[in-house]
């Protein structure tokens, strides 16, 4: 695998090269924020996964990751926020990335998470072919097939959705009309323990509807007090 961080920490950026040679990951370590954009602007198709800090010299991680994003929704983004900046954790989920690690953190930490996402993208394939027979999942108005991570919803090719937001969307449509709750689908999707922290949930989940309207009427609705269900029946008369 080979990764790109972008940190302006430098003793940051050593004590963690440490452990990505353990793992025999490659990795390109980049300090400043424009830089690191052009770097990743420059070889899209060298990296495998992002690792962004949020405050850069140049350019700050948040216009990073949305520009990053114009160019792909699939590769993974993982961002570095400092403790107890809730707002920036949200506002970062929502604009594309896949995961957050608040600082000070472990190495071992941040290398889970990176395990865990590249888990999930390498279930990927870079195949175009729409054939019926393919899809895994078929409700009445949503087809989904996880190899070739296409989706099609009101008879229309759903594009954009970024690795999380499809698995999120995967899971859900699944188990039609079952509710989830919100530590089952940390659980489910995020493939480790969050310790409770839900509000990556609910920023995936917004970002998602966001994207899903854009097809037809909503099919992931809200059940108060208790989490989040994918019901298309009866969307269309």
């Amino acid at each position: 695998m080979n990764i790109l961080m972008i940190e302006d920490n430098e003793s940051v950026c050593e004590m963690i090269e440490m452990f990505f040679l353990k793992e025999e990951w490659e990795a390109t370590f980049v300090h400043n924020g424009k830089k690191g954009l052009d770097t990743y602007l420059n070889n899209q198709n060298k990296y495998d996964l992002v690792v962004l800090d949020i405050m850069l010299p140049e350019m700050d991680g948040m216009t990073i990751c949305k520009e990053i994003r114009k160019y792909s929704t699939q590769i993974p983004i993982i961002m570095l926020t400092a403790k107890d900046t809730e707002s920036d954790e949200v506002i970062g989920l929502e604009i594309g990335a896949d995961d957050y690690v608040t600082k000070p953190f472990s190495p071992l930490t941040l290398v889970a998470r990176i395990k865990s996402l590249k888990r999930r993208a390498n279930a990927q394939t870079h195949s175009t072919e729409l054939e019926d027979s393919l899809y895994e999942v078929e409700t009445e108005h949503l087809k989904l097939d996880r190899n070739t991570r296409e989706v099609l919803l009101y008879d229309t090719l759903l594009e954009g959705l970024t690795p999380k937001e499809f698995d999120l969307l995967y899971t859900l449509a699944n188990s039609p009309r079952r509710v989830f709750s919100r530590e089952q689908l940390l659980q489910m999707v995020w493939d480790y323990e969050y310790f409770g922290d839900e509000r990556t949930v609910d920023a995936h989940i917004k970002k998602l509807r966001q994207k899903l309207v854009q097809n037809g009427p909503q099919v992931i609705h809200t059940v108060w007090g208790v989490g989040y269900k994918f019901d298309d029946t009866g969307a269309i008369d």
